[in-house]
Order: structure tokens, then sequence, then C-alpha cells
């Protein structure tokens, strides 16, 4: 009776420990990383980073001076050398370690054996990224990230970019337009992709930047933020007068451009440019951002006059995706399906889109058409996409790699709110002042008058 009792006082509390941290690691993977995971992990990989490599394949035979050394010093068997390792750097969502390769091997050597080290250090994942000539870092994943998106404190985003989702491996996926001056996007229904669109259009409205929307579903998924915008097409006969003022822009900052291309005798080698970056801050204008929510709307013809119209638009969206980059018109073009079935030009303005996202779609058609020409690896990785995941997508670029993201939640409210707190920033553009959409004005709710109890009278 006496041992069972013992027995039942150490055991409860076992239990309960064991239960909270079970708990503790569905619902809270970042603590029970932090607190158990991390450490354990650790030690793995301390006691048993030389076998592991070894294990590998990721040894090689040592040097005459080594093996020399060892024999003239101790009598043990001289063992293959792994790669140099360096100090284990604890995060909050894994470690990372450095290390720096023997003679023959390569980065890829270290990443055809990711899914070894992930079994044998006990974590989520592992990635491979080249620091430098001969030195390769180890980003260890010990959960998954994307289950429950927690974006990081510091992502170094600065103008033109805008940190909008987190990658698989735990870094911030950032849009740079300046890098990647235009993408696609692509996404069926309750797929996330306005939530993508969303994030954009906050992360932009705090900096000194044009916001141009075309959305053809009656404004209703960027007329919220009409108050940041400069402009708002609502259906296609309005894009059909606004496209071809964003066209006048841009050649009027190609003619401002060739002004200063005035190339005169003596003129100092850094004040002549190709592009608006090149002007002096005095004399630049402020990039522009077009967004194009549901372009398939603006494809879609019923009579011969539709399509005269159809066409006018797209060569005008060819001709910006093609010469807009260097006036500071970039584009971001959405839609749930983008081929060549949509019509003449549809190829052509993909092709000048280097950017995609593609959310989870309806098949895998729509996946190739978004990433089957520039990563035909993630195609399948598209279409795996879950529907009870909304915001993943697989984001890739014409380099030809790619990398699953997943987009934090933000509300409609909120996101409208910091429009509302940008308004000031809008910049004055003439060409695009008759397209201003009108901002709604915000109804403040007053109290209902209080009901007084009336007397019983006879």
């Amino acid at each position: 009776m006496t041992d069972l009792t013992t027995l039942l006082e150490v055991g409860g509390p076992l239990a309960a420990l064991g239960g909270g941290a079970a708990y503790t690691r569905a619902k809270y993977p970042a603590v029970y990383w932090s607190a158990v995971g991390g450490p354990i992990s650790t030690a793995r990989l301390l006691s048993s980073y030389s076998s592991v490599m070894e294990a590998c394949g990721l040894t090689v035979a040592p040097s005459r001076l080594r093996v020399l050394a060892v024999k003239a010093t101790t009598r043990r068997e001289v063992r293959p050398v792994p790669p140099r390792r360096g100090l284990i750097r604890p995060t909050s969502t894994g470690l990372r370690i450095r290390l720096r390769l023997a003679p023959g091997q390569e980065p890829a050597d270290v990443a055809a054996s990711a899914e070894r080290l992930r079994h044998a250090w006990g974590v989520h994942a592992v990635y491979v990224t080249t620091v430098k000539p001969g030195v390769v870092e180890l980003r260890l994943v010990g959960y998954d990230v994307l289950r429950r998106v927690r974006m990081p404190r510091k992502t170094g985003s600065g103008f033109l970019e805008v940190p909008v989702a987190l990658r698989e491996d735990a870094t911030p996926f950032v849009r740079d337009y300046r890098t990647v001056p235009h993408q696609l996007t692509l996404g069926a229904t309750l797929s996330g992709k306005s939530m993508y669109l969303r994030h954009l259009v906050a992360g932009l409205a705090r900096q000194p930047v044009a916001l141009v929307g075309i959305d053809c579903k009656r404004g209703v998924e960027l007329a919220p933020f009409a108050a940041r915008l400069s402009a708002l097409a609502t259906d296609p006969d309005e894009a059909a007068e606004l496209l071809p003022a964003l066209v006048k822009e841009m050649e009027d900052r190609y003619d401002l451009i060739k002004a200063r291309q005035g190339i005169a005798p003596g003129t100092p080698d850094e004040e002549i440019t190709s592009d608006i970056w090149g002007l002096p801050e005095a004399e630049r204008p402020c990039p522009v951002v077009l967004f194009v929510d549901e372009v398939a709307e603006l494809f879609l013809t019923a009579t011969r006059k539709d399509e005269e119209r159809r066409d006018e638009m797209v060569t005008q969206l060819i001709r910006l995706a093609q010469l807009g980059r260097a006036a500071g018109i970039y584009l971001e073009v959405c839609g749930q399906r983008f081929g060549a079935e949509l019509g003449k030009g549809a190829t052509m303005l993909r092709a000048q889109l280097t950017g995609r996202v593609c959310h989870r779609v309806n098949d895998e058609a729509s996946a190739k058409m978004a990433l089957g020409d520039i990563a035909p690896e993630a195609v399948s990785a598209a279409c795996a996409i879950a529907p009870e995941l909304p915001g993943l997508a697989v984001a890739g670029d014409t380099s030809g790699g790619w990398s699953r993201i997943r987009t934090p939640y933000l509300s409609l409210g909120n996101a409208a709110e910091i429009c509302r707190e940008s308004a000031h920033l809008v910049p004055d553009l003439a060409a695009l002042k008759p397209f201003r959409p009108a901002i709604p004005v915000r109804l403040v709710e007053t109290p209902a008058p209080a009901v007084l109890p009336h007397p019983v009278t006879d």
C-alpha cells in the first residue's frame, strides 16, 4: 500500500507535467521550443555531430599531416573529417549554425542531406543557404511556423519594401518593388489572395507612394482603401479611361529623364541616368503602384465594341509592364486564372510579370499558369495546398527559386484604418486627379436616448 501511494504521489505530478508539455507543444509551439525542444535538439546536435555527418556522407579523408599527428600522439583510429562547425545560435523558431566545408565539398552535398539531418536532430525542417565560398549556414526550424504565423519583430524593410508573409524557414517574405517590379498573384476563392493584397496596400500606405487600383468587382476589394488611393476604377469602362492616363504619365516621366540626359560637356557621370532613381530627389516623381484585382474581368468581352476596348486595355497594360519600371510604375496583377484562354495578349502580359505568387487553385492548369514557366517543380507544391490553410502560397521568381509562404491575418477594418491615417501621404499627381475616389464619410454612432420609466397613474 505504501509503494502504491508513493507511486501515485510521484506519477501524478509527472503526468501533469507531461500533459502540460503536450498542450504547450500543440497550442504554443514557440514556448515549447524555447523551453523544451530547443535544449533537446541542441544536445542531440552536440553529441552526435560527427557520427551524423559521417552517416550522411559529409566527411572527407583526413590530410596526411593530420594522420601523422594522430598516430604520433595517440593510438586511436584516424576518423574521417566532418565540416568544421561554428557556434550554435538559438532563435525563437529554431537554431542557426555555420559550417566550413571540407576541401572537395559543395553546398549541394549538404542540401541533399537536409532531410537526414532533420530526423537525426529532431527538428521540423533544415534549410541550407550559402554564406560565402566554402561556408554554408544551416537553419534548423523547430516547428511548423506556417501553422500559426507570427511575423518577426525585425524585418529590415525599406522604401518600396513590404514584409507581407512568412517563409517556411521562418524568415520574412518581403515584396521588394525595386528588385521585382511586377508580380502576378493567383488564387481561388477563399484562398487568401485578398489578404495578401490587403497587406501590400497597408504596407505601402505608410510610404510616399501613389496607389492606383482597378477593381472590376465594383470596388468591393479596394474601395475600403479609398482614403489612400490616388485613383480607382471599379468597372471596365473606368479602367479604359484610367490606363491611358497612366501611360501618359509614364511617357511624361520618360521625357523628364530624356531632358536630364541632355548630356553637356563636363556633366558628372553620376548625373547621367536612365530611370527616375538617377534623378535628383527634388525632381524625382513619386513611384506609382497599380493594383489590378480580378484581371480576367478586363479580358472578358460580349460584343465587338468590348473586344476593341479589351485590346486597347491589354496593350496599355503590356506597355506599362514593359516600360513602367524605369518610370517608377509597378504592377500588382491578381486573379483566379490567367492564361492564353483569356484572349490575345494575356500570355505576353504574363511574361512581363517577374514575381509569381500562387495560392490554392482549383486545378493543376492554373498552377502551371503561375509557376510552370519559371519553376516547374513548384507546381506540385501549389497543388498540395489544403483548403483549411488560407493564406498559404508558393512564391517564385524568374530565377527559378521558390518557397512556401503564408500571410498573417489582417482584418479589413484595420487595413482601412491604416489607409485613413495615411491619407495625408497621397501625392499630388495631376494626371490622376480626375480618377480620385470619393472618400466615404465615417458614420459616428450616437447612443440612443435613455428611456425613462413613466409613472403609473390611475
